[in-house]
């Protein structure tokens, strides 16, 4: 069973995040440069929020407010599930589900740590079944 820490271990622990008085049209930006879906939205140290394409189109777009001159904290989803390095990806793949959610922050000891996505997710499962594949192919047929 894979945990988090092995799809941060191909991906890394780069996390863009934006102070919640950032503008939204500045968390936009920095999702358009970096090709990534979110951003933890923080007050100094600590997870308050986290701004996603959805918001952006929602909240937004959706809604015509100014991006320039909206504060994030006032239209990023302020709850936010987390995991830990040590959290099985079924566990996040099931959170995820229920809570209809794309991004997962990863906390260790209160300090942001990474991010993981669904995305990550069904990749690294994806990779576990072609290694079980390919290790039951071996067993039955012999290494090619």
């Amino acid at each position: 069973m894979s945990l988090v820490r092995d799809v941060l271990g191909n991906k890394g622990g780069q996390v863009w995040k934006v102070e919640k008085d950032s503008s939204a049209l500045d968390a936009a930006k920095i999702m358009h440069e970096k090709h990534i879906g979110s951003v933890v939205v923080v007050s100094g140290e600590k997870i308050v929020g986290i701004f996603t394409e959805r918001d952006l189109m929602n909240r937004i777009v959706a809604e015509e407010r100014d991006p320039a001159n909206t504060p994030v904290g006032t239209v990023m989803t302020e709850r936010v599930a987390i995991c830990t390095r040590d959290t099985s990806l079924e566990t996040c793949r099931g959170v995820m589900t229920r809570n209809r959610l794309r991004h997962l922050p990863v906390v260790e000891e209160g300090r942001l740590v990474g991010i993981i996505s669904a995305g990550d997710i069904f990749a690294r499962e994806l990779k576990d079944q072609q290694d079980t594949i390919q290790y039951l192919h071996d067993y039955m047929v012999g290494p090619n």
